[in-house]
């Protein structure tokens, strides 16, 4: 059985503990969710000093994340990660 942890209005099992050292929880997150054509940069850099990129891109790539970045990738790239082309 998982422990749960809280994070807003949704408890976070054990395997999503992870989430609550990225360093994004501790930024604006309209960077990491920028409209179309915005600029990923910012996210990116961030992304690159985090201690759970890896465990951020798991879950994405798992869980079918479809917008924003995770673990320094765009929707884009983690598309092209999964077919193989990255």
């Amino acid at each position: 059985m998982f422990d749960s942890f809280s994070r807003g209005n949704r408890q976070l099992t054990e395997a999503e503990q992870w989430q609550e050292r990225a360093l994004c929880a501790q930024t604006d997150p309209e960077a990491f969710f920028p409209e179309k054509g915005g600029s990923t940069r910012e996210a990116k850099r961030i992304c690159l000093g985090c201690e759970v990129r890896d465990e951020c891109l798991e879950y994405a790539l798992a869980n079918d994340e479809r917008f924003g970045i995770w673990g320094g990738l765009s929707e884009r790239e983690r598309r092209r990660l999964k077919r193989g082309i990255i």
